[in-house]
């Protein structure tokens, strides 16, 4: 067996404000290896500066290696742990930036990088492609590669590491509310149908117009989920205090309608005792007539109070996990030995 624990962040990072968030990646990785014991942590994709930052990834990008990455390379070599996390990189020359993932080891050392490949929107205008899918082999931690964002999307990204012999598919994402379905649904066939394990982690919190859903967690060779990180129900109790203050006001109301009532039919009694010993000279006289009662205000019916949408929170999920299933699987079910390269090569030359 080559057992290994493995633990998939969900973190906000604030927009352009790198160092504090490498503050809170330091403070994460301090938290996990203080409960348990963890070989590698995942952190999400460009966590360092997040996510909407148009040109100013030019000033945040940093060098291979660099500032951050020399940090938490020391942050990996006192908690004795592998840390793959996202980042702007930029080449010698400064216009070139890429949406990079990078892997650094226990003993404070830079074992891999990857540049995205497809790049998604915003991201043509500030990046690169990258070209290369590495594979990188721990020996302790087995062979992983990595992969950034919408890269989940594409089968090839995960096919071409698993015929290179990755083991653990590493995937750093910035994946926004709205699709998360398409995350969950992405991570799941991508550990499918490579049989291969894949820690996925996404962030979490808003930028300027995007919003980021979680959901990150650790997936077997099987499709076995085996840690993940459920988004939490926004709390009812703040949503219902407009209606309990509502229905306090309306009481208030009621209540003060029923003490003017109250009063009246009191000095109508009065009036009628004094009436009856009235001299007999005022017999004659017509009754005054009655002050007509108030009608008593309507209550007003308690605004509908609308459950909203699960929010995903910060945190971080953990998962023990044997590398040997994915050698096991992949003999069981032919997952990489029963491809057809004959038919398969037409579909090459198209793509």
């Amino acid at each position: 067996m080559r057992e290994i624990t493995v633990a998939t962040v969900q973190m906000k990072p604030e927009l352009g404000n790198s160092e504090n968030n490498l503050v809170r990646m330091s403070d994460f990785v301090s938290k996990i290896v203080s409960q348990q014991k963890v070989d590698l942590i995942i952190f999400p994709e460009l966590i360092t500066c997040g996510y909407e930052l148009g040109v100013r990834f030019t000033e945040l990008a940093q060098r291979v290696p660099g500032p951050a990455i020399n940090l938490m390379a020391q942050r990996a070599a006192d908690a004795g742990v592998y840390i793959a996390f996202g980042l702007a990189t930029k080449e010698k020359v400064e216009s070139i930036l890429y949406n990079s993932a990078v892997l650094v080891g226990p003993e404070g050392e830079l074992l891999g990088m990857y540049n995205k490949i497809h790049l998604r929107g915003e991201e043509r205008m500030a990046f690169r492609e990258g070209y290369k899918m590495p594979v990188i082999d721990t020996g302790e931690i087995g062979k992983i590669g990595m992969m950034l964002g919408w890269d989940l999307a594409f089968p090839e990204v995960s096919r071409s590491l698993a015929l290179d012999g990755a083991e653990l598919l590493c995937v750093l994402g910035n994946w926004e509310t709205t699709y998360i379905d398409e995350w969950k649904t992405y991570v799941r066939a991508r550990a499918y149908e490579n049989a291969m394990f894949v820690a996925a982690a996404n962030r979490v919190g808003e930028d300027v117009t995007m919003s980021f859903g979680g959901e990150s967690m650790i997936v077997g060779p099987r499709g076995k989920v085996y840690a993940w990180l459920e988004t939490e129900p926004a709390a009812n109790a703040d949503e219902a205090k407009p209606e309990a203050k509502t229905e306090v006001k309306d009481e208030k109301k009621t209540s003060e309608a029923e003490g003017k009532k109250e009063a009246e039919v009191k000095v109508e009694a009065e009036a009628k005792k004094e009436g009856e010993a009235a001299p007999a000279g005022d017999a004659g006289k017509a009754p005054e007539a009655k002050p007509a009662e108030p009608k008593p205000e309507p209550k007003k019916a308690a605004p509908k109070v609308e459950n909203r949408k699960p929010v995903p929170v910060e945190g971080y999920c953990v998962a023990r996990i044997d590398l040997d299933e994915v050698r096991h699987f992949r003999e069981e079910f032919q997952t990489l030995q029963a491809r057809k390269p004959t038919v398969y090569r037409p579909v090459v030359r198209k793509y």
